[in-house]
Protein backbone atom coordinates (compact mmCIF):
# COMPACT_ATOMS: atom_id res chain seq x y z
CA UNK A 1 0.00 0.00 0.00
CA UNK A 2 1.51 3.16 -0.88
CA UNK A 3 1.50 6.53 1.77
CA UNK A 4 2.90 9.88 1.67
CA UNK A 5 3.29 11.75 4.91
CA UNK A 6 4.84 15.37 4.88
CA UNK A 7 6.09 17.05 7.86
CA UNK A 8 8.24 19.90 8.10
CA UNK A 9 5.28 22.70 8.45
CA UNK A 10 5.11 26.13 10.91
CA UNK A 11 4.61 29.83 10.75
CA UNK A 12 8.08 31.63 10.14
CA UNK A 13 8.73 35.28 9.73
CA UNK A 14 9.48 36.93 6.23
CA UNK A 15 12.67 36.54 5.36
CA UNK A 16 12.85 33.12 7.17
CA UNK A 17 13.44 29.40 5.83
CA UNK A 18 11.98 26.12 6.42
CA UNK A 19 12.18 22.55 5.56
CA UNK A 20 9.13 20.19 4.41
CA UNK A 21 9.75 16.42 4.19
CA UNK A 22 8.12 14.07 2.49
CA UNK A 23 8.15 10.04 3.11
CA UNK A 24 6.81 8.00 0.68
CA UNK A 25 6.23 4.49 1.19
CA UNK A 26 5.28 1.27 -0.80
CA UNK A 27 6.94 2.74 -4.12
CA UNK A 28 9.83 1.02 -5.73
CA UNK A 29 10.39 2.28 -9.03
CA UNK A 30 11.24 4.83 -10.22
CA UNK A 31 8.99 7.79 -9.95
CA UNK A 32 8.49 11.82 -10.53
CA UNK A 33 8.06 13.53 -7.21
CA UNK A 34 6.81 17.00 -6.54
CA UNK A 35 5.64 19.48 -4.31
CA UNK A 36 2.32 21.49 -4.87
CA UNK A 37 0.54 24.35 -2.75
CA UNK A 38 -2.88 25.75 -2.30
CA UNK A 39 -3.64 29.21 -0.49
CA UNK A 40 -6.97 30.26 0.22
CA UNK A 41 -9.21 30.74 -2.35
CA UNK A 42 -6.77 29.59 -4.84
CA UNK A 43 -6.29 26.83 -6.82
CA UNK A 44 -3.51 24.70 -6.58
CA UNK A 45 -0.68 25.18 -7.67
CA UNK A 46 2.52 23.10 -9.05
CA UNK A 47 5.81 24.57 -7.07
CA UNK A 48 9.27 22.07 -7.63
CA UNK A 49 8.99 19.32 -9.27
CA UNK A 50 12.17 16.04 -9.29
CA UNK A 51 12.56 13.77 -12.26
CA UNK A 52 14.05 11.04 -12.61
CA UNK A 53 17.83 11.36 -13.47
CA UNK A 54 17.64 14.23 -11.07
CA UNK A 55 15.89 17.08 -13.70
CA UNK A 56 14.57 19.91 -11.51
CA UNK A 57 11.82 22.37 -12.28
CA UNK A 58 10.23 25.36 -10.59
CA UNK A 59 7.37 28.12 -10.59
CA UNK A 60 8.97 31.02 -11.21
CA UNK A 61 7.85 32.54 -8.16
CA UNK A 62 9.73 30.45 -5.69
CA UNK A 63 12.90 29.94 -8.63
CA UNK A 64 16.29 30.72 -6.37
CA UNK A 65 14.64 30.19 -2.94
CA UNK A 66 13.19 26.74 -3.20
CA UNK A 67 15.13 23.61 -3.54
CA UNK A 68 13.13 19.87 -3.99
CA UNK A 69 16.24 16.98 -3.45
CA UNK A 70 15.80 13.75 -2.27
CA UNK A 71 17.82 11.60 -0.23
CA UNK A 72 20.09 8.45 -1.31
CA UNK A 73 17.21 6.04 -1.22
CA UNK A 74 14.87 8.01 -2.80
CA UNK A 75 11.76 7.70 -0.94
CA UNK A 76 11.97 10.93 0.71
CA UNK A 77 11.97 14.42 -0.70
CA UNK A 78 12.65 17.93 0.76
CA UNK A 79 11.57 21.11 -0.24
CA UNK A 80 14.05 23.83 1.63
CA UNK A 81 12.38 26.75 1.57
CA UNK A 82 14.39 29.81 2.37
CA UNK A 83 13.85 33.64 1.74
CA UNK A 84 9.96 33.06 2.95
CA UNK A 85 7.27 35.69 1.71
CA UNK A 86 3.82 35.88 2.94
CA UNK A 87 2.55 35.09 -0.50
CA UNK A 88 3.90 31.67 0.17
CA UNK A 89 1.17 30.69 3.03
CA UNK A 90 -0.67 28.14 1.64
CA UNK A 91 -0.75 23.91 2.57
CA UNK A 92 1.89 22.68 0.70
CA UNK A 93 0.97 19.04 -0.75
CA UNK A 94 3.53 16.10 -1.62
CA UNK A 95 3.04 14.10 -4.64
CA UNK A 96 4.11 11.12 -5.82
CA UNK A 97 3.38 10.11 -9.37
CA UNK A 98 4.28 6.28 -10.02
CA UNK A 99 2.76 3.73 -12.38
CA UNK A 100 0.56 6.53 -14.29
CA UNK A 101 -0.79 7.58 -10.95
CA UNK A 102 -0.93 10.25 -8.55
CA UNK A 103 -0.57 9.51 -4.68
CA UNK A 104 -0.90 12.62 -2.37
CA UNK A 105 -0.31 13.36 1.34
CA UNK A 106 -2.61 14.60 3.61
CA UNK A 107 -0.76 18.63 3.38
CA UNK A 108 1.12 20.55 6.17
CA UNK A 109 0.42 24.39 6.58
CA UNK A 110 2.85 26.46 5.77
CA UNK A 111 2.45 30.30 7.25
CA UNK A 112 4.58 33.53 6.60
CA UNK A 113 3.60 36.31 8.81
CA UNK A 114 5.34 38.82 11.11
Amino acid sequence: QVQVQESGGGLVQPGGSLRLSCAASGITEIKTLSWFRQAPGKQRELVATLMNGGVTNYVESVRGRFTISTDNAKDTVYLQMNSLKPEDTAVYYCNVYWLSRDYWGQGTQVSVSS
